[in-house]
């Protein structure tokens, strides 16, 4: 595989892939977070409140959106979409991955379904940008 045969598009399926991952090291940021709870993470993320709480929620979150932008994606891809207008549309979604996360963390959660809204319309976007 040749990394610069990479599209932008599919650069920010890696750039989504990673974001549940940013959203878990800002859940263990500040010291809330010891080398002993690395043994049940899991444990260890139930009992946060917060603003870590949150951040771990978007986590989950994260996940849970990533099947469908990466399969927006590689649909369009397939279909021929316009590269350009692809890879506008998954740097949108990443974008808006982005606010949402922070909206998420910051708790303003009217808004934060507001991106989380607009993101979903992107990737019908990206499914239907074929021509």
């Amino acid at each position: 595989m040749s990394f610069p045969a990479l599209t932008l598009a599919y650069w920010c399926v890696l750039i989504a892939v990673a974001l549940p991952y940013l959203c878990a090291y800002l859940a263990k940021l500040g010291g809330g977070f010891v080398p002993r709870d690395n043994q049940a993470p899991r444990e260890w993320a139930g009992r946060q409140s917060g603003w870590r709480a949150r951040a771990n929620a978007a986590q989950a979150n994260s996940f849970e959106g990533l099947p469908f932008f990466i399969g927006a994606v590689i649909m369009a891809h397939q279909l021929g979409a316009a590269q350009g207008t692809l890879n506008l549309l998954a740097v949108a979604y990443v974008l808006l991955r982005l606010v949402y996360i922070a909206l998420y963390v910051r708790g303003l959660p009217s808004l934060r379904s507001a991106f989380w809204a607009l993101g979903f319309l992107v990737n019908i976007a990206i499914v239907f940008a074929g021509r």
